[in-house]
């Protein structure tokens, strides 16, 4: 049911930056290294299904427009006997059981939801797959620096789940533009979006401590390739294909002619022949 570790969680800490600093201990209290599956798959599944408004609605024969007329009189027609247009076996009538609206909502006890936050958090640092970062001071919103941050720690490619200390709005704005980057409060995340995640990323000072400001290292760029780069060479590449296409085409045209020539000149040939023997007979 729950698995627990008694030795404390520690986790990889950065800069705002992307410099490495040394592992953090994780606070006891929430990283005690317990794992509540039925918990967490309780509290996921009543996120989701909270998540539905349940709009499906049918009309009956008493809400559909019409059909407050008898279509034929009862007798003397042949025809069965009718008493509304609007009945269920009619094109046009009302749904028999159909949906009218319903409530998906399902309540979960607050421990119950305290323990399945607490147990994504705990398979997440024991997956090595919680990062603390000292802080998120951002002046203004900038995508730019955000990204550098997620490239510097090696997830562009995962989805990232950023947890500040408090709404940081700058912080938000920088990521907002970023598909699988989600930035929410420390204390508003919820057990789905920890799990949604592959990567979390949480602020010193959400888990109760603060970091010591380090200096940053600075990041060795890559050189550029002296060769030509990898539009010019697609251009190449691609200016290349047209040529040999317009040679091949101009071989396949010529050989068209040259075939086409050839019954010409044999029909020439033998036009002579035919009037030399039209001579013989004249003269016979």
């Amino acid at each position: 049911m729950a698995e627990t570790t008694n030795s404390t969680l520690k986790a990889v800490a950065y800069t705002a930056g992307g410099t490495e600093r040394d592992r953090v201990d994780l606070p006891g209290e929430t990283f005690d290294g317990t794992i509540n599956m039925p918990v967490m798959h309780q509290a996921v599944k009543a996120y989701l299904s909270n998540q539905r408004l349940g709009l499906a609605y049918t009309k009956t024969r008493g809400l559909v427009a019409g059909g407050n007329q008898k279509p034929w009189k009862q007798k003397g027609t042949g025809r069965a006997r009718q008493g509304s247009r609007r009945a269920p076996h009619w094109v046009g009538g009302g749904t028999v059981f159909g949906p009218t609206g319903r409530k998906y909502d399902q309540t979960v006890p607050r421990q119950i939801r305290a323990l399945a936050r607490k147990s994504a958090l705990n398979a997440r640092a024991r997956e090595d797959a919680l990062i603390v970062i000292d802080n998120f001071n951002y002046d203004a919103p900038s995508t730019k620096q955000l990204v550098s941050l997620l490239s510097a720690l090696g997830v562009t490619d995962k989805k990232v789940l950023i947890l500040t200390d408090g709404l940081k709005k700058n912080v938000y704005l920088s990521a907002r533009n970023l598909q699988r980057t989600h930035v929410m409060p420390y204390a508003d995340v919820s057990t789905y979006h920890i799990l949604w995640s592959d990567v979390v990323l949480v602020e010193s000072n959400a888990l109760g401590y603060q970091l010591e400001s380090v200096a940053e290292k600075p990041r060795t760029t890559r050189p550029k390739p002296e060769g030509k780069s990898r539009g010019a060479a697609k251009a190449e590449a691609k200016a290349e294909k047209s040529a040999t296409r317009k040679a091949a085409a101009k071989k396949s045209a010529t050989k068209a002619e040259a075939k086409s020539a050839k019954p010409k000149a044999k029909a020439k040939t033998k036009k002579p022949a035919a009037r030399k023997s039209a001579g013989k007979k004249k003269g016979k």
